[in-house]
């Protein structure tokens, strides 16, 4: 009988045990269908985060016309440049040796050439500087260079530009201009950052005759000097480039078709520097020329009125502008001036043309040049405030020669 009882027990036991195996057995047969069964779950679940999202979004109230218009613009912007950067290839180099060789340097002033040279260093490019007050070019550093053909002036053009809506009355330096997707900009800012999309909107306005007209009336198209040995001619085109092309639009803010000297960039910032005068060039190649210098003006630009206008904006490209380089080197004096960075066929062209507005005088430094990547507009700008800075360390500005003080200066321009 106890066995028997034992017995029973057992077997009930047994049989209490048949249902967790089988349940064990099921749970383990069917893991992958509850893989599966979750994995729909957290599909469905996306669908609805995402379906919700889209309900949120449709809920909300439309961004402005501005953000979205700046938003995209600067998105194309930011992947025109990554594109830009990532395709362009560049086969000159920025670097040379033995840039002054056969440089005539008889009637220049050899504490400004030797700042010249030392700011420029081993970057292949030319320093020219000249006394705007009656265009004696002071120092021409790489004169291979600095009487060549030309380049394309890249976002220096800007200036022609500038001048030329000044003086139409299109703007004045505080008159918002209209980009579209209600953005605006005034010419001070357009300046100081190089916005190219204002200066396409102006050059529109004008039209191609009239900037032409007056990037003549500026020197553009013409020689800038006055029996200097060797100067070629930067060319200005008698047709706008074509619309598919980008038109006068791209004409005013990348100067493309455009070739420019750094002798006639030279000749109109240094007609800004004075007040109007457009004087010829002058490069004295000995003592005597220099006793006997005697300026000859090309003619008189009615602008002294814009400057104002525009001399805040050139402030402002260095003050925090695209050559605020400059002022990592310099800054006992204000420096104005404009930068220019654009490419042609594997060459990379950097400008910067400025002066420095000193109590003893002003003094234009056109620093243009030529290479590769390390080569563009506030690359030059920071060697033109090298070049400052090293006559600064010689007091230069103080102990200006005789007829390069401000009086001289002065008494030359008729002013």
């Amino acid at each position: 009988m106890k066995l028997l009882s034992i017995f029973l027990r057992l077997t009930l036991l047994a049989v209490l045990a048949m249902p967790s195996v089988v349940v064990a057995q099921t749970s383990s047969s069917s893991a992958p269908t509850s893989t599966t069964s979750s994995t729909s779950h957290r599909k469905h679940h996306r669908k609805s985060s995402v379906r919700h999202r889209a309900r949120t979004r449709a809920s909300r109230p439309a961004a402005s016309s501005r953000t979205t218009s700046s938003r995209t613009v600067h998105r194309a912007a930011y992947a025109h440049r990554r594109r830009h950067r990532y395709y362009e290839h560049f086969t000159a180099s920025s670097y040379a040796e033995e840039q002054t060789a056969g440089d005539i340097t008889g009637g220049e002033d050899p504490v400004v050439r030797q700042a010249a040279i030392a700011a420029l260093g081993d970057m292949n490019g030319t320093v020219v500087v000249i006394n705007p007050d009656n265009g004696r070019i002071l120092a021409m550093v790489n004169q291979r260079l600095a009487l060549s053909s030309g380049a394309e002036p890249c976002s220096t053009i800007k200036l022609s530009v500038a001048l030329a809506a000044l003086e139409e009355g299109i703007v004045t330096k505080d008159t918002l201009v209209d980009l579209g997707g209600r953005f605006h900009m005034t010419l001070t800012d357009a300046l100081a950052h190089s916005n190219n999309l204002y200066f396409e909107t102006v050059g529109r306005r004008l039209g191609f005759d009239r900037v032409k007209h007056y990037a003549n009336m500026f020197g553009l198209g013409e020689l800038a000097g006055y029996n200097i040995p060797g100067e070629q001619l930067g060319i200005y085109p008698d047709h706008p480039l074509p619309d598919d092309m980008g038109g006068v639009g791209r004409m005013c803010s990348f100067g493309e078709s455009v070739s420019v000297t750094p002798l006639q960039l030279g000749a109109l910032v240094a007609a800004i520097a004075n007040g109007g005068t457009l004087y010829y060039l002058q490069h004295p190649q000995s003592p005597a020329e220099v006793a006997s210098y005697q300026p000859h003006v090309k003619r008189r630009l009615d602008i002294g009125p814009l400057i104002p206008e525009m001399s805040v904006g050139m402030a402002d490209v260095v003050r925090f502008g695209t050559a605020r380089s400059v002022r990592a080197n310099f800054r006992e004096f204000p420096v104005l001036g404009k930068t220019g960075t654009c490419s042609n066929n594997g060459t990379r062209f950097g400008w910067f043309g400025s002066y420095a507005d000193t109590p003893y005088g002003r003094l234009v430094a056109i620093i243009f040049l030529e290479g590769g990547r390390p080569t563009y507009g506030p690359k030059a700008a920071e060697l033109a405030g090298i070049f400052y800075h090293n006559l600064e360390e010689q007091n230069y500005f103080v102990t200006m020669p005789p007829g390069q003080q401000k009086t001289d200066m002065t008494a030359s321009s008729g002013r």
